[in-house]
């Protein structure tokens, strides 16, 4: 392997069907459990759906970190599973984009949930993806769809659908517990500023 392939390989550069990815791993929480930055990368990967070129950032952080940013930009004093910030896209339709999972509450959902935690960080990996690629869950039509390509997505991945229900029709994963929140381009940028 030459210099520049292990260089790739340590930045997440990869090309998939002829379209470069660069996908950057940070792992700010010293959390067990978390999953090691390839198998980050593969489940981001995978999400990239578009076809068009994505630098993103995908960075696991502590509760209080978690809480910052969701209470500077979403006005919410608590931590949650997943924020995307979408830059979007460059003059040449590449995508940005920074995906922040919470260490601490996706183990707490996903024991909640009955889930092992790896299969709960897949998940919300791929959710946070393509929330930056403009899939969305506001609509029912929306979330139908954007459900729909996590399940497809996951499966090819190994792991089980996300939303599987109880016997009278219920989701597992109670309402909305997958939610993240798009956030204008502006917004991480600005608090590392």
């Amino acid at each position: 392997m030459t210099a520049p392939q292990r260089a790739g390989l340590q930045t997440g550069l990869r090309a998939t069907n002829g379209v470069k990815n660069v996908i950057n791993v940070q792992v700010a929480s010293r959390a067990k459990g978390i999953p090691g930055k390839t198998m980050l990368r593969r489940w981001a990967r995978a999400a990239l759906v578009s076809g068009k070129p994505a630098s993103l950032t995908l960075r696991v952080v502590p509760l209080g970190e978690a809480r910052a940013l969701n209470s500077a930009y979403r006005g919410k004093d608590y931590a949650t599973n997943v924020l995307t910030f979408e830059y979007g896209a460059d003059p040449g339709g590449g995508l940005h984009g920074d995906i922040v999972l919470c260490a601490a509450v996706v183990a707490a959902e996903a024991k909640r949930q009955g889930k092992s935690l790896t299969s709960h960080y897949a998940h919300l990996t791929v959710h946070g993806v393509l929330h930056m690629q403009g899939y969305d869950h506001e609509g029912t039509a929306d979330a139908r769809k954007m459900e729909s390509l996590e399940i497809k997505l996951l499966a090819k991945l190994g792991y089980a659908d996300p939303y599987r229900r109880t016997a009278n029709g219920k989701r597992i994963t109670g309402k909305k517990s997958a939610v993240n929140t798009i956030l204008p381009a502006h917004a991480l940028h600005d608090l590392h500023d």
